[in-house]
């Protein structure tokens, strides 16, 4: 495992604690609707971050598996 997934790993944890964070001070201000899009453009961004690694992972294997 190299230090480019372990680094991917801690952003996703960092990403997600700073969200659940922002979450909770939103809904105790009051703003359930403004919390409420800032998980769904959370968790667009971190979907987006896993497709980035899983499309380089299969260009990987296209790459290794190529004759």
């Amino acid at each position: 495992m190299n230090s480019l997934d372990i680094s991917l790993i801690f952003k996703i944890g960092a990403f997600g604690i700073f969200l659940m964070v922002l979450e909770k001070v939103l809904k105790a201000s009051g703003k359930d609707e403004i919390a409420m899009i800032t998980n769904l453009a959370g968790i667009i961004i971190i979907l987006m971050m896993v497709v980035n690694l899983i499309s380089k992972l299969f260009g990987t294997v296209r790459t290794i598996f190529q004759l």
